[in-house]
């Protein structure tokens, strides 16, 4: 196609196009939702129960997010030099 030439589809017009437009024709399943779903309710209930089981995710959580950043800190820094 020229710079004369008007783009005669989507596709001509973003080289994406045809991926989206496969994934927007695909049927999702409903699991991808309902399980998350699911395991958050349960957990609420769990921690309605217990209380004390969300300080210990929140903890988990709070000391996963730390060696995420040492490991990106580790892995930029590796990059640099």
């Amino acid at each position: 196609m020229t710079e004369t030439q008007a783009p005669k589809s989507m596709e001509d017009m973003c080289p994406m196009a045809s991926m989206c437009q496969g994934m927007m024709k695909k049927r999702h399943s409903r699991l991808v939702l309902l399980i998350p779903g699911l395991f958050f309710i349960l957990l609420g209930i769990v921690i309605l129960a217990e209380p004390k089981v969300l300080v210990w995710m929140v903890a988990a959580f709070v000391i996963g997010l730390g060696f995420l950043f040492l490991m990106m800190g580790n892995f930029i820094h590796r990059m640099g030099h």
